[in-house]
């Protein structure tokens, strides 16, 4: 085929061409039907479109492109923002399955070969030494219910998951927003900020939590623990969390701590055992006097202070004055300087569960 031909006609055409051009001329406008442009007069420039009418439709595009993006932006943000609270929220039952023996709900018995149950509010789920169950929810996680366990589903509105563990062991792996999930004990509230743990309640409602994962926060009447993975934190009722640790501390940091914590020592026998804890701090026992700070007085709160400030000195916009003060801003600031993150993160999502720990601790007293 000669390149002429698909510019002007002439020359040989492509067979291939032709046959296009077959296909598709049905579609030609005919000489007779077309428009003459250059018969239509235009007398004046009143009678031609004006630069906006002509594009109009151009900007009503864009005017809509960008109303659609605003208004996008916007319901992002109150999505971020505006919480569902009880009252607006559906309640949702948890999804229960067997992993070994008969766990029940209620009468209801929970067996491997059948299909899975319900957990619903104010529902319990038991299992015997024998059993072991799994509840999980679309969106919020997965709880493995040890034997010798009971659990009860307290709350359920969306987004907010709220279980009970009256006695024996759960481990839990959530992945919902921070501070959407909690589980009650006799002792604390254990608050998910993202993470997987594993929690013990014994039958005189002693607890421990183990994180493996990111954190846990656990409060009880405005005491606060903060447990990263590989630490632990134990919790006593009437008394609420005691002081997190990494459980490869020495033994004699970890009875000193234990002491402080959970007895009623003299202040002569306090003053020792921080001593104990200070001497054998190591630098990521920061953690530990991070906490020990505000719960001491005095010149053990001046020791503990000067402790921490060696093994991780604080940022510069912390004061020795400040922190004796116990001023929550410089706190936190040293906090994010210990590596474990903002703990505005905490901040912003305890609100969402005030005033409920003194229900998950009756008579708990910060010591």
């Amino acid at each position: 085929m000669n390149d002429d031909y698909l510019w002007d006609g002439s020359g040989q055409p492509d067979p291939e061409v032709q046959k296009l051009e077959e296909m598709l001329g049905r579609f030609r406008q005919k000489p007779e039907s077309a428009p003459d442009f250059q018969s239509t007069p235009i007398s004046s420039a009143a009678q031609r479109p004006s630069v906006l009418a002509r594009r109009w439709p151009v900007w009503m595009g864009i005017a809509a492109a960008l109303a659609l993006a605003v208004a996008g932006w916007l319901a992002l943000r109150a999505s971020k923002h505006t919480r569902l609270t009880p009252a607006n929220a559906p309640q949702l039952a948890w999804s229960v399955s067997s992993l070994a023996g008969e766990p029940r709900v209620g009468a209801a018995v929970i067996r491997q070969a059948g299909a899975p149950g319900k957990l619903g509010v104010g529902q319990t789920l038991e299992t015997d030494e024998h059993s072991r169950a799994n509840i999980s929810l679309e969106g919020t996680g997965e709880v493995q219910v040890e034997p010798g366990s009971r659990v009860r589903l307290v709350g359920a509105a969306a987004p907010y998951q709220r279980l009970a563990l009256d006695r024996g062991t759960i481990q839990a792996t959530i992945w919902a927003s921070p501070g959407d999930f909690a589980v009650e004990t006799p002792s604390a509230i254990a608050v998910d900020l993202g993470c997987a743990y594993t929690l013990h309640v014994d039958d005189s409602g002693a607890g421990l939590l183990r994180t493996s994962l990111g954190w846990v926060g656990f409060r009880a009447n405005g005491r606060e623990s903060f447990i990263p993975a590989g630490a632990v934190c134990a919790t006593r009722p009437r008394i609420g969390p005691g002081t997190p640790y990494y459980e490869d501390a020495g033994l004699a940091f970890r009875e000193a701590l234990t002491r402080f914590d959970f007895e009623s020592p003299t202040p002569a026998e306090q003053s020792a055992g921080i001593a104990q804890i200070l001497a054998d701090a190591r630098k990521r026992d920061a953690l530990t006097l991070w906490h020990l700070l505000p719960r001491v007085n005095g010149a053990d709160r001046i020791r503990v202070y000067h402790r921490l400030a060696a093994l991780v000195p604080p940022p510069p916009q912390v004061t020795r004055a400040g922190v004796l003060q116990l001023d929550q801003h410089m706190l936190d600031l040293w906090w994010a300087q210990l590596g474990y993150g903002d703990i505005s993160l905490w901040r912003n999502w305890e609100r969402a569960w005030s005033g409920d720990s003194s229900a998950a601790a009756p008579g708990a007293a910060e010591k």
